[in-house]
């Protein structure tokens, strides 16, 4: 497969995993398994483009585990079987206490600062990076990105957990556990001294 047809299988497949199982009548457990000859039917894959689609995905994304699939993170509760707590117990538990960082645009970090924190939205999780430069959890086009303690998440009664891929998520990043911010683009960078002044101030 050349590049764009890679893209575009990796792309798919991402979808019907993440998002589109019941849609597509896909058989998937709490924790995001599905038969492998269950989507190859469905995405009209062979078995070693499934797996050149898992090994060659720059973010990890697929977990290929004998006659099972899954992604390892990213799902939407609306569109999979998968549940947090089947997700949660299939990754493994953070204990350090390193900062972690969330990015984001300028429009949602200045809704997250009016607001009581991160939430998931329509994920089951916030997606976290262990490091600024990090490929795994951050999206594409960031213009600023939260620090994140966490020490205070964990007071706030959240969790942290490490999916097989290296990304670190929780269910939420409250409010209180955002303690600085770094701008990633020239939109973030003119949006930083005002998105500072709200993070510096309890929000009424």
């Amino acid at each position: 497969m050349d590049d764009r047809e890679l893209r575009k299988k990796s792309t798919k497949l991402s979808w019907l995993l993440r998002h589109g199982a019941l849609e597509s009548a896909l058989n998937m457990d709490k924790a995001g398994f599905a038969d492998v000859d269950d989507v190859l039917a469905l995405t009209r894959l062979t078995r070693a483009e499934l797996e050149g689609v898992v090994l060659s995905n720059n973010k990890s994304r697929f977990e290929l585990r004998g006659a099972q699939i899954r992604a390892v993170q990213g799902h939407s509760l609306e569109g999979t079987p998968v549940t947090l707590e089947g997700l949660e117990e299939s990754w493994a538990v953070v204990v350090d206490d390193a900062s972690l960082f969330h990015g984001t645009s300028v429009e949602a970090a200045t809704s997250i600062l009016h607001s009581e924190g991160v939430h998931s939205a329509a994920r089951t999780h916030v997606h976290l990076a262990a490091a600024l430069d990090a490929k795994v959890g951050k999206r594409a086009g960031v213009d600023v990105v939260f620090v994140v303690d966490v020490v205070r998440l964990r007071a706030s009664g959240s969790r942290l957990f490490r999916a097989p891929n290296g990304v670190l998520l929780a269910r939420e990043v409250p409010r209180a556990a955002v303690v600085d911010i770094v701008a990633e683009s020239r939109a973030g960078a003119r949006a930083l001294p005002q998105l500072l002044t709200l993070l510096r101030h309890t929000p009424s």
